[in-house]
């Protein structure tokens, strides 16, 4: 099954020396606590992936399927009305990620099946029975 990553730049956490650096290193080192991580096994009935996803709910967690590409994202703002309070360092008013991932063509995309428990999503993406080749007897004339 391949991934694909991808950041949100544009989010105000991303910094313009950030993005200088972005620019010429790529996604490397740049914010991996961001992502969640994610856990990928094939049993013979189905595939199944876990997201680690602490402190998010179930429903500022979108899942989607397009095109045999599976989409995990999410964006989640913290709002924070303390005005009796100083803040030294505000880290946790913005996340924002987007994972994909590319399903084989065995799965049955109308059966996935999904859970949200502690912090961790679970989908199980079922295989679909795979056609026996057929043999065809052909008569020459």
């Amino acid at each position: 099954m391949k991934y694909l990553t991808k950041r949100d730049y544009n989010s105000p956490m991303v910094s313009a020396f950030d993005s200088l650096f972005n620019d010429m290193l790529g996604d490397w080192g740049l914010y991996p606590s961001r992502m969640p991580a994610v856990d990928i096994a094939e049993t013979d009935d189905a595939y199944i992936l876990e997201a680690e996803l602490p402190g998010y709910k179930q429903e500022e967690v979108k899942v989607s399927v397009e095109k045999h590409v599976l989409k995990l994202s999410s964006t989640k703002q913290t709002k924070k009305e303390e005005k009796d309070k100083k803040h030294l360092v505000s880290e946790r008013c913005y996340q924002c990620f987007e994972r994909s991932f590319t399903l084989p063509e065995d799965v049955n995309e109308g059966q996935i099946e999904g859970e949200f428990a502690d912090g961790i999503l679970k989908l199980t993406l079922p295989k679909m029975e795979v056609a026996k080749p057929k043999a065809i007897e052909v008569k020459i004339k």
